[in-house]
């Protein structure tokens, strides 16, 4: 069992941890967003001080850059947390301690705030409804963080007032449509947290062009046990950006020994089958991802992974569950709607079904990790009563998820 494993098993409570991207204005992560939810599932967990300490005693054993793949991540800060600095455990140049606006400043915790800055870390004032009289942590603040759904125009125009000068980035938080996304940069905001960029605007097609039919074909192949290499080899051939790629990485540090390939066959050999597969799954989605933002290609290999990890206890097929978390993203990829992706799909019907939005066994750990994603943990409790989902474990294999994703090779392009 991995050490998250472990983790998650001793406790006593269930902590939910899901995270949310904060993109920049060209659609790339500045920062995760990391929440939490103790007592999930009916389980009364440690409350205040102590549910602080052990949320920052996770964060510790299983590392903020496992969980964000080494950019920032914004926490939410108690007053405990930030007056006893707790938070001095977590490396400060990749933690933004996030503030609420609706927090009492008292002078001992403003004091701390200060000696908190001092030491590296960033803060964040969040929930911020641009009130009249300037904030008292204004002067100590990285970034603000404004609901755009709840945006006062002449609120708003009195805080760029106050913080002309200053070295402050504007936040837009629930920014879960392009439309809030336009109004958020014509704004002039300058970082965006939601999933906006699921939901591109599609574009209306009769058919899927044919090279993506070809991929469709190839990620079912990557789903065989054992891989049928006389199988596959005929559909890598015909995609000359993934044969590149192979044989860029059989000409890598990757292969210890340099080996002359002589076929599609023997680089996969070269390779071995667990390298060729992560690497083609990867470069399949980067092509489908080519003109969209890298967090859609994020999310849905944590999708797969999830929904993989999560199959066998719950009776579902690993493969399977796989291919749906990560396919469940196309549309944004493609930009194409599901409904005219899914006919194409070399999947069973009841995946499709699923795929376009089916409420049935099939779908039920993707319906929790899209919940999951958004922190509707009193929905995701919901449903795991429904297919008596184990909600420890599932929050479990999200994080290790998470952790995988990051791990994942990237420079393969």
């Amino acid at each position: 069992m991995s050490t998250e494993a472990n983790l998650h098993e001793s406790s006593n409570d269930t902590r939910f941890i899901a995270r949310q991207p904060i993109l920049d204005v060209a659609n790339q992560v500045h920062g995760y967003a990391l929440l939490f939810d103790t007592a999930a599932d009916g389980i009364v967990g440690p409350k205040g001080r102590d549910a602080a300490r052990t949320i920052l005693d996770d964060m510790v054993l299983l590392g903020l850059d496992r969980l964000t793949g080494g950019v920032r991540a914004f926490m939410r800060c108690t007053s405990e947390v930030l007056s006893e600095q707790l938070v001095a455990v977590l490396p400060p140049e990749t933690t933004v301690l996030e503030i609420s606006e609706n927090l009492k400043i008292s002078t001992h915790l403003l004091e701390a705030c200060h000696a908190l800055k001092a030491a590296g870390f960033q803060l964040a004032l969040a929930d911020c409804i641009c009130d009249a009289e300037p904030h008292p942590l204004l002067d100590l603040v990285s970034y603000i963080k404004i609901d755009i759904s709840r945006f006062n125009e002449a609120g708003f125009k009195h805080l760029r007032e106050c913080v002309a000068g200053k070295e402050v980035a504007l936040v837009a938080t629930k920014v879960d449509t392009q439309e809030l996304h336009s109004k958020a940069k014509a704004e002039g905001f300058t970082f965006f947290q939601g999933f906006y960029f699921c939901y591109p605007e599609l574009i209306l097609t009769a058919r899927v062009p044919a090279n993506r039919l070809f991929h469709f074909e190839i990620l079912r192949q990557l789903q065989s046990e054992p891989l049928n290499i006389r199988k596959i080899a005929p559909l890598v051939m015909r995609d000359a950006s993934l044969v590149l790629r192979l044989l860029r990485l059989v000409n890598s540090p990757i292969c210890a020994i340099r080996q002359e390939v002589t076929s599609i066959e023997s680089a996969i050999l070269i390779l071995g089958e667990t390298t060729f597969r992560r690497i083609a799954n990867l470069a399949i989605l980067r092509e489908f991802n080519a003109d969209q933002p890298n967090e859609v290609l994020h999310m849905a290999l944590v999708r797969g992974r999830f929904c993989e990890l999560a199959a066998l206890p719950n009776n579902l097929d690993p493969g399977e569950q796989y291919l749906l978390g990560m396919l469940s993203l196309l549309p944004a990829m493609l930009r194409y709607p599901m409904d005219a992706l899914a006919s194409e799909l070399p999947l069973r019907s009841e995946i499709r079904q699923a795929l376009l939005g089916t409420e049935n066994t099939e779908r039920s750990l993707l319906t929790w990790v899209e919940m999951h994603e958004r922190n509707m943990v009193k929905e995701c409790i919901a449903l795991g009563n429904k297919y008596g989902l184990n909600q420890q474990k599932l929050n479990q294999y999200y994080v290790d998820a998470l952790i995988w994703d990051a791990a994942t090779p990237r420079a393969i392009g």
